[in-house]
């Protein structure tokens, strides 16, 4: 196990989503992105560093079936199945590091909340672009800290992206379709600034 993983499995295992600050009761813009593709509940969806996230519970009670879930941390996963209970088995889980994450299909909607601005070198960064560019045939939706966003979550450094910065990482390949601020509130009262931007990927690139 790498040093990463060491790090997210004791996160996961040691704190509980009022503990963390990422938790969110309801993911209401990540949903109104996925919303706004207009694809059909049979739509192939996968969420990167979901973990624990409840995006997935929202997307199974609105009849979404063909979810895909992406973690590092194999405890994040099982706290997920075991609150979803019969419904887990209606999705992927994926135990493993985006970095090194092969995909055998391709998705028709990519999503991550904060887990692509944890790669903080050009060439983590360019993998990933590159990923999502053989991976992704449809719609790329990433949150990461903005450019006033906080420098460091869970004792690791994160890269910051103004709209601009996000737009020009990915214009090779994803033609933005918006971007936007947005404010999160964590489980301890404090306020993060993040960005959202949405991405439909090129033909022919």
């Amino acid at each position: 196990m790498s040093e990463k993983q060491s790090h997210w499995e004791k996160v996961y295992k040691e704190k509980g989503p009022a503990d963390v600050s990422w938790t969110q009761e309801k993911p209401e813009l990540s949903l109104e992105l996925i919303h706004k593709t207009g694809l059909d509940k049979n739509a192939r969806i996968i969420d990167v560093g979901g973990g624990d996230s409840r995006l997935v519970d929202y997307l199974l009670t609105e009849g979404y079936t063909n979810i895909t879930v992406l973690d590092i941390s194999a405890a994040a996963l099982e706290k997920a199945k075991a609150r979803l209970g019969e419904k887990a088995q209606s999705v992927k889980w994926i135990a493993g590091d985006v970095e090194a994450f092969e995909p055998d299909v391709q998705y028709d909607i990519w999503h991550d909340r904060a887990a692509f601005h944890f790669l903080t070198t050009p060439e983590q960064i360019n993998r990933y672009v590159q990923l999502t560019a053989k991976a992704v045939n449809g719609t790329l939706i990433l949150g990461t800290f903005s450019e006033n966003g906080p420098e460091k979550c869970s004792g690791l450094p994160v890269t910051r992206y103004s709209e601009e910065k996000m737009v020009h990482t990915f214009a090779d390949y994803f033609e933005v379709n918006g971007c936007q601020t947005h404010l999160h509130t964590t489980p301890f009262g404090t306020t993060q600034e993040f960005r959202f931007c949405s991405f439909t990927r090129l033909r022919g690139k």
